[in-house]
Order: structure tokens, then sequence, then C-alpha cells
């Protein structure tokens, strides 16, 4: 372990190369925790449900459904995923997008995902170089990521994903890795509050929820790495890029003011950008404004 520790802060090229391999392995998790975490919480909500309501109605006892059972198989055929097919990126590229057994095309989305977790978290080690900044904004990316497209299918951002990564950014500012402990607890407060005053006022106001609980969490996470100088910028690059593509879906599918549209996706985008580009943006801002 030493010994790869100073390889990679020796070599560049090493440790980035590094990065990639292993995100790609992490993208092909993320893909089980994208598609299982969301199943889950609903078998345990339905659970409690039957436990506190209906108390008296016996429950048949499930298959164990996790992160890690059952295996991996083909929805249409239900064969089971071998470990060469399995392979990030190259396994759908040596299958030709299509299940080895029944030939039943597999969707693009998998590897895209794969491609992206490396992509992105070799973009931050690069970013950072090897220090404990790039390894945090790597495990953020890993997060985010599930949390984007947790979010795009189910309009969901689940507790277990926030909630660890609000505190563990508050952990990193103990060693003023991104932020100072103060900034960090200013940014998860102000980043909770804003979104919660902006929901009831607007609840108010139409008698509407305009987002969910799990938007405030999600900021709050994201103010606890940036502080509290980079929410205007999330709240501003999120708000911009949201109400676009909100236009764009409302114009396409004809459905008016009545589409729901997540927001989590746009924070985690707008977020993880701040992160790396907070000082730059607020300089280029202050130039323009100065001008």
């Amino acid at each position: 372990m030493d010994a790869l520790i100073q390889l990679s802060l020796s070599s560049p090229p090493f440790f980035l190369g590094l990065v990639f391999v292993v995100s790609l392995m992490v993208g092909s998790f993320l893909n089980v925790v994208i598609y299982r975490l969301p199943i889950m919480m609903e078998r345990s909500w339905k659970a409690e449900y039957q436990h506190y309501f209906e108390p008296e109605v016996s429950v048949e006892k499930q298959a164990t459904f996790n992160l890690v059972k059952p295996d991996s198989t083909c929805p249409q055929c239900q064969h089971k995923i071998r470990a060469w097919e399995n392979i990030p990126l190259l396994s759908y590229l040596l299958l030709k997008g299509r299940c080895a057994k029944c030939h039943t095309p597999i969707s693009i989305r998998y590897p895209l995902v794969e491609l992206l977790t490396g992509c992105a978290a070799t973009f931050a080690a690069w970013y950072f170089g090897p220090s404990s900044q790039a390894l945090s904004a790597v495990l953020l990316t890993y997060v985010l990521i599930a949390l984007i497209f947790i979010d795009l299918d189910k309009m969901l951002l689940p507790d277990q994903l926030t909630l660890p990564l609000l505190w563990f950014g508050l952990v990193l500012s103990t060693q003023d890795v991104f932020v100072s402990p103060g900034q960090a607890i200013a940014g998860a407060a102000a980043g909770y509050l804003s979104l919660w005053t902006v929901y009831w006022l607007f609840k108010l106001a139409t008698g509407k929820e305009g987002m969910g609980y799990g938007d405030f969490k999600l900021l709050a996470a994201l103010g606890a790495f940036t502080g509290l100088m980079g929410l205007p910028i999330i709240i501003l690059f999120s708000s911009l890029v949201g109400a676009i593509f909100g236009i764009i879906m409302m114009v396409t599918q004809k459905k008016g003011s009545s589409l729901a549209i997540p927001f989590g996706p746009y924070l985690a985008i707008a977020g993880w950008l701040t992160l790396m580009f907070k000082t730059d943006i607020a300089s280029a801002y202050l130039n323009w404004v100065l001008l």
C-alpha cells in the first residue's frame, strides 16, 4: 500500500490512471445503487406501514434484496450475469450491447454511468492533484452521480446518501480540507434554511409543494463542502440551468406548469463545479461587476 501511495505521488499519469480504472468499477456499482436503493427504501416503507397500521395482516417473507443480493441478472431471461460480462465498458462492447443469452438490448445508460463516473472522478483528481482534497472530491463525485440518476428516475434524494454526505463535509472541515469548520457549518445551515424558506413561501402562496426535503439536505451537504461563499453560486447555476431545461421539457412534453422536474441533478452539478471553480467564478464575477 505504501508503495502504491508513493507511486501515485511521484507519477501523475499512474495516479490518474488508477483513479480512472477504480472509478469505472465504482460506476458499475453505482448502477446497482441507482436501481436497487429506491426499491429497498420502498420495501422498508411498506414493511413499516404494515407493522404500525396493519399488524394483524400476515406479511409474506420476501427474498433477500439489497445492494449485494440477489446477483445481477438479465431482466428479460433471468440469465445470471457472469464476471466477464460485468467488466465496466469492455463487457458492453464485447457483448455488442446485448444480453449474452437472449440478446435483448442492454440500456446504453449502464456504460454511460460508468464512463461518466470515470471521467468526472479523474478530472477531480487531476484538478486537485494527489491529496486529501482529491480523494474527498472523488468520493463526493461518486455520491453525487448516484443522487443525480436516482432523482431523475424516482424524484427522490435518499437520506441514506445525502445525510452521510453532509456529515462527511463537516468532518472534512475539521482538517480544513476545503473550508474551515465555521464556513462548513454556516454553509450547511444556510443551504438548508434557504431552500426550506423558499419551500414554505411557495407552499403558503400556492398551496403546492415546489420541492422536496431531499433538496434541502443536498444543498446543506454541498454547503458543508463549499462554505457560505459557494452557496450563491450553486443556487444561481442550478436555478438557471433548471429553468432552461424546465422550459424545454414543458414545451416538448406539452404539460405546462404541471410538469414535475427534479431539482437535485442541477444542485449536484452546480455544487460539483462550485467546489472546484468557486474562486475563479467569484473573481470573474467581481471583475465583470467592476468593469
